[in-house]
């Protein structure tokens, strides 16, 4: 890194842009919303960064981090250890790797894929946590969040949108 020193942090600052809307998501998803009956039920935001970070700039979101957002998510929401870190990496990586052939296609056609994907992803969340706990969740609170997550898609791509217009065009991040 070359240049003033504010220009060096506002580098850093522009790169770790993914990882922090990671983490504030990690947050703003331990903010419960009600279901008929008093069950809280919270979209899967994590999910949707991964997949837009991992589809449009994975240059910027290691793996590392999704991982470790992962095994944050996982202590924060008391589920067993592992199983949203594990979701997520494989998510990650799945689209990381097809980005040159989903890179290109419509919103609406990424908005299928991603209700496809979370559905996959939604799916076996639900199926570690009850083969580790040996307890079987409502499925109906599993399809409420799988629902929300993928009906709030579209608005959280728009900020993900005018975030990513902020970065640097080049590759590498953060932590490089």
């Amino acid at each position: 890194m070359n240049g003033p020193p504010w220009h060096n942090l506002d580098t850093v600052a522009r790169n770790a842009a993914p990882t922090l809307l990671l983490l504030f998501l990690v947050i703003l998803g331990q903010l419960p919303f009600s279901l008929p009956g008093d069950s809280a039920v919270t979209p899967y935001f994590v999910l949707m960064a991964v997949f837009y970070w991992g589809l449009h700039r994975p240059d910027l979101l290691p793996a590392a981090v999704v991982f470790v957002v992962g095994l944050l998510q996982d202590a924060l929401e008391g589920e067993p250890f592992g199983v949203n870190a594990f979701v997520l990496i494989a998510v990650y990586w799945f689209v990381s790797s097809q980005q040159r052939h989903f890179g290109e296609r419509p919103f609406l056609v990424l908005w299928l894929i991603f209700g496809l994907i979370g559905l996959a992803a939604e799916t076996l969340r639900w199926l570690l946590v009850a083969v580790l706990t040996t307890t079987m969740l409502t499925p109906w609170s599993v399809a409420f969040e799988y629902l929300m997550t993928v009906a709030l898609y579209p608005l959280l791509t728009i900020a993900f949108a005018l975030a990513q217009r902020a970065l640097p065009r080049g590759g590498g991040n953060f932590m490089d």
